[in-house]
């Protein structure tokens, strides 16, 4: 007999081996997400760039919004209660953008692109959230001297550095500073292609993460001097990648607007993603 689906239950590639087991479907007792874990280390940079350079990066029904300023963001994750204690890094470039719709109407941050240096989490988080997630390498920062070095590469070759140097405890006015009260979550464009029908999709629509997580709560934090660089990058050194890092390198730099360095304990599971129209 042929292996049947289990109604109700959550599945992706390969089916065969029952459920699949991740960050929204447990494989044992344990709480996959809790206000003790995940542990994280967040740092930011941010910089004013052109406002045209930025909304030729979003799809049909976004728009820039409010003033053009890049966040460049570097997360290190450890004690995931869904890997069973496990850990992984991402890094992420978003800006403040508008998605109008046919029923929603939503402001938040768009989110071009996230490297993650771990499969599971690439995988949960393309098919499940419509996250443009894709591998890299990210090892743990270097501080060295008051200043925080963060690099990214792909197969050794090293596509980005970011510093934070110069860090002090923000004042309430500077912390107020680092939230946009007018963003209500993270914007994505999720996007599958249709097997065999090459340039046509399977799905292809706005999704968006709310920001409000009951279980997160930002431990220490400190605010700094900050600078990032794409490296240029040829498609022999990056066959895969040089046509995301060349436009990211080309971002024109207007003014650095600081840094920031948070740490936070605790996450949701994200099953409050959901569709926009």
């Amino acid at each position: 007999m042929s292996y049947k689906m289990q109604s109700g239950k959550f599945y992706r590639m390969p089916v065969i081996f029952g459920p699949s087991l991740g960050p929204r479907q447990q494989g044992s007792s344990h709480a996959l997400f809790s206000k003790d874990a995940p542990k994280a280390t967040v740092i930011t940079v941010r910089f004013r760039t052109d406002p045209a350079q930025l909304e030729a990066l979003l799809p049909d029904g976004f728009s820039v919004r409010a003033e053009p300023v890049v966040s460049v963001r570097a997360t290190y994750l450890k004690e995931i209660p869904w890997l069973a204690g496990r850990g992984y890094n991402h890094l992420g470039l978003s800006f403040p953008a508008m998605f109008k719709g046919k029923r929603d109407s939503v402001a938040g941050d768009f989110l071009t692109v996230l490297w993650e240096n771990l499969c599971d989490p690439i995988i949960t988080g393309r098919e499940d959230l419509g996250y443009s997630k894709i591998y890299c390498e990210l090892p743990e920062p270097l501080v060295y001297a008051g200043t925080t070095h963060c690099t990214a590469s792909w197969l050794g070759f090293k596509f980005m550095d970011l510093r934070v140097s110069d860090l002090k405890v923000p004042t309430p006015e500077e912390a107020s500073a680092l939230t946009d009260p007018g963003s209500e979550g993270v914007l994505h464009f999720k996007y599958m292609p249709r097997t065999g029908e090459w340039g046509t999709a399977d799905a292809a629509y706005a999704t968006l993460t709310p920001y409000q997580d009951p279980n997160k709560t930002v431990t220490e934090r400190w605010v700094g001097d900050g600078s990032v660089k794409f490296h240029e990058a040829t498609w022999e050194e990056l066959p895969t990648l040089y046509n995301i890092i060349n436009i990211f390198h080309a971002l024109e730099v207007r003014e650095w607007l600081g840094a920031s360095i948070l740490k936070t304990v605790g996450a949701k599971d994200y099953s409050d993603q959901r569709i926009l129209l």
